[in-house]
């Protein structure tokens, strides 16, 4: 990865933002790998030791059609049928199946895919999106204002600007700054 990612939202929300303006954080298998670790302690569901061109392109395409998503819903447009029906199709090539074993002293219910790796990865993520698309919060989703940002946010108060007050908050910060004491000159 050329930059590291940041994590942190929600899963779909962390996935989507792996493609900042122009980079895409999720190149090849092994960028894939770099974020899923980053994502294993939240997620474990999603380790993967190796995973493979197709994993990355069921990653992409899952990636494609949440964006598809949240840009419809950021313009306050009907979000795109087809966008809809992939994410629907990529939980249904692996749904999570609860299964019922005895633990010892109590029933223990876990959930277990079947299907390729790649179904599997792809279920989990479409499923993460379309828990955050159904969430009434999904209202809340911001674009960072950074001007050169793109990244997307849900905050946890109502006047967050940024996507990271750390990365974007700090260069405008900075840039106001700079601004000011040289208009001041």
């Amino acid at each position: 990865m050329t930059e590291a990612p940041l994590i942190g939202e929600p899963l779909a929300l962390d996935l989507v933002n792996t493609r900042p303006t122009g980079v895409d954080l999720l190149m090849t298998p092994h960028d894939l790998a770099s974020w899923l670790a980053l994502q294993a302690e939240r997620f474990p569901e999603l380790a993967i030791a190796r995973p493979t061109a197709a994993d990355l392109a069921a990653v992409h395409s899952v990636r494609d059609h949440i964006t598809a998503v949240l840009d419809a819903l950021l313009h306050d447009r009907r979000p795109p049928a087809d966008a809809l029906r992939g994410l629907n199709a990529a939980q249904a090539a692996a749904p999570a199946i609860r299964q019922l074993e005895w633990g010892g002293d109590a029933v223990v219910a876990t959930a277990r895919r079947h299907g390729t790796t790649a179904e599997k990865l792809g279920a989990v993520l479409a499923e993460a999106a379309a828990d955050l698309l159904a969430d009434p919060s999904i209202g809340k989703l911001k674009r960072c204002e950074a001007d050169d940002c793109v990244l997307l946010f849900l905050p946890a108060h109502p006047r967050r600007r940024w996507c990271s007050a750390e990365r974007c908050g700090n260069r405008v910060r900075v840039a106001r700054y700079y601004q000011r004491h040289r208009s001041a000159d």
